[in-house]
């Protein structure tokens, strides 16, 4: 079986995420891709953010009508900063079993530019296969509400796809343009985001009151 890992925060999911995870499948291969909700990110301090067990519940419903795709929770469980090699170590080894080639690694655009700079970043390139899932003409311009830890502040504007310098597999991921952040703002605005995230999903803020949804927002 081939495994594909992605990570975030998923504050919320998305159906951009949906649709990555379905391109990973269908495009390259892979059997099932792992929603790793991360505890506490290495390289942001998010912002209006869901508690971990919200956003690994939202997790959870999104992926639960597709069998590609699974809810993963070893780094809620295990609390703290989440580093990606200790979480794909760990995967590995709960699925030896089953695996039939490296573990794939999904990054997008933004975590590409600052990939060199992860915990182990050498090793992690030698051990999985990594997959850029970028849009074409992207670049570092992002609306987030993040802010970046430590080096990750570093902003890096003339980074390149060209020059990402890591063994790895391009895929061309659709061009919908959409992220956690934007939704977050549009919920708390009152616009609309009904369709941006799964109908589960979309249930599930509603009725947590997350994001500072308001109850008259949909009648």
């Amino acid at each position: 079986m081939k495994i594909a890992i992605l990570g975030g925060s998923f504050n919320p999911i998305h159906i951009g995420h949906l649709i990555l995870a379905d391109s990973v499948c269908t495009e390259l291969g892979y059997d099932k891709v792992l929603f790793v909700p991360c505890f506490e990110p290495p390289h942001k301090k998010m912002a209006d953010a869901a508690s971990a067990f919200d956003r690994l519940q939202m997790v959870k419903l999104a992926v639960k009508s597709d069998a590609r795709f699974e809810a993963e929770d070893f780094e809620i469980k295990n609390g703290g900063i989440s580093y990606t090699c200790d979480t794909v170590f760990a995967l590995e080894q709960k699925y030896a079993d089953v695996l039939s080639a490296k573990m794939g690694l999904i990054l997008g655009f933004d975590l590409a530019s600052h990939f060199e700079d992860w915990k182990n970043a050498k090793l992690l390139s030698q051990t999985c296969e990594l997959i850029l899932a970028v849009r074409e003409n992207e670049n570092l311009k992002n609306s987030s509400k993040n802010q970046a830890k430590g080096e990750y502040a570093i902003e890096r504007v003339d980074f390149s796809i060209e020059k990402f310098s890591f063994p790895h597999v391009d895929l061309h991921n659709p061009s919908i343009i959409l992220s956690s952040s934007d939704i977050r703002d549009r919920i708390l605005e009152g616009k609309s985001w009904r369709y941006l995230v799964s109908p589960e999903v979309f249930e599930y803020i509603k009725e947590r009151n997350l994001y500072g949804f308001k109850s008259d927002q949909f009648k």
